[in-house]
C-alpha cells in the first residue's frame, strides 16, 4: 500500500512538473503580447499625449496587469524622487529585479535592455522610432514563441507523465 501511495506521489509531481513547464510555453506569446501592447501605449502617450516619462510610464504600466505592469511601475519610481535615476538606469533595474516573475526569455529582455539605452535620450520623434523598432523586434520573438509553444507544450504535458512512470518503474 505504502508503494502504490509513492508511486502515486511521484507520477503526480513529475506529471505537475511538466504541466508547469508547459504553461511556461503558453504564458510567453501572451506576455510577449501584453508587452507589445504596452509599448504601443508607450508611444501613444509620448508622441500625442505630451506625458512625462515617469508618468507615461506608470500609466501603461496601470493598463497593462501582471506581470508586465511591476516593469513599468517599477522603472516609472525608480525615475522619480528619492531616486531620481535616468530613464536607462531605471528600465534597465526595473527588467534585472522584475523579469523573473515573467515567462519571457532573455531575447525579450534584450530588447526591452537595448530600448532603455535610447529612451529618454532624444526627442519625441526619436522615440517614438525607437519604440517602433522595439514593437517590431517584439512580433518576432512573439511568432518564434508560438512556434515554441505548438512544437513544446504538449511535448512536456506528456514528458511529466513518463518521467513520473519512468521513475517509478525503476524504483520498483
Amino acid at each position: 500500500m505504502l508503494k502504490l501511495l509513492g508511486a502515486a506521489l511521484i507520477i503526480s509531481a513529475a506529471t505537475a512538473a511538466g504541466w508547469f513547464q508547459a504553461k511556461q510555453y503558453a504564458n510567453r506569446p501572451v506576455q510577449i503580447r501584453k508587452l507589445i501592447l504596452a509599448l504601443r501605449r508607450l508611444q501613444t502617450e509620448i508622441q500625442y499625449g505630451y506625458t512625462p516619462l515617469p508618468e507615461a510610464l506608470l500609466r501603461v504600466g496601470e493598463q497593462s496587469g501582471d506581470p508586465i505592469r511591476p516593469i513599468f511601475a517599477s522603472a516609472a519610481s525608480q525615475m522619480s524622487a528619492p531616486f531620481n535615476y535616468t530613464a536607462k538606469d531605471s528600465l534597465q533595474r526595473a527588467l534585472d529585479q522584475e523579469w523573473k516573475g515573467t515567462a519571457m526569455k532573455s531575447a525579450e529582455k534584450d530588447i526591452m535592455s537595448q530600448l532603455s539605452h535610447t529612451l529618454g535620450t532624444s526627442d519625441r520623434q526619436d522615440q517614438f522610432g525607437h519604440l517602433a523598432t522595439a514593437v517590431r523586434q517584439l512580433e518576432n520573438e512573439e511568432i518564434v514563441a508560438r512556434e515554441e509553444q505548438g512544437s513544446y507544450e504538449k511535448m512536456f504535458k506528456s514528458l511529466g507523465l513518463l518521467f513520473g512512470a519512468f521513475i517509478v518503474i525503476i524504483l520498483y
